[in-house]
Order: structure tokens, then C-alpha cells, then sequence
């Protein structure tokens, strides 16, 4: 069935691709924030492309990639960290 909405495209009881990423960001906060330090890092290491001073470009471009590395493991190790602790010490104390 078709939306009663005569604007909408999306039939009824079908998720748009941003309210399936919003139910996602709730569920997991910390992919987003990854990903958003991921592409920050990325983005600074082309921005100090140029003031690299005598460093070759091959270790400029190797210690940014692992920097971006390391905030996308930090942001798993807190995503699995809140989640083990709303599973494990938050849903016990509810019972």
C-alpha cells in the first residue's frame, strides 16, 4: 500500500534510508563517531599534506593511517564496552 500521504514515495511501513540510520545511530552510538573521527583524521592528514616538512610522504601518509586506525578500535572498544554494560550490569538491576 501506498502512503496516504500524496507527497511521500515511500509506501506505508517502509523505513527511508535516514530513518534506518537513525534507528542504527540509537542502537549503536559509537559507529558514527568512528567513522566521523575515521574521516577527520583522514581529513587532517591531507590537509598537513603540504607542511609535511622533510618527512617522506609514504611515513606521513602510514603514521595517518594509523592515528585513523586507532580512533576506529578506540570507538569499538567503547561501543563494545557500553553495550556489555547495559547488557550485563544495567538490565540485572531492572529485574
Amino acid at each position: 500500500t501506498m502512503s496516504t500521504n500524496p507527497t511521500s514515495w515511500v509506501p506505508d511501513g517502509e523505513d527511508t534510508q535516514a530513518s534506518k540510520l537513525i534507528q542504527k545511530t540509537k542502537k549503536s552510538p559509537f559507529v558514527p563517531i568512528g567513522m566521523g573521527g575515521f574521516a577527520a583524521v583522514v581529513g587532517y592528514g591531507l590537509y598537513r599534506l603540504r607542511t609535511r616538512g622533510e618527512r617522506k610522504m609514504s611515513v606521513h601518509l602510514i603514521h595517518t593511517r594509523v592515528v585513523a586506525q586507532a580512533f576506529v578500535v578506540g570507538a569499538m572498544v567503547l561501543g563494545v564496552t557500553y553495550t556489555m554494560y547495559k547488557e550485563y550490569v544495567v538490565k540485572p538491576k531492572q529485574h
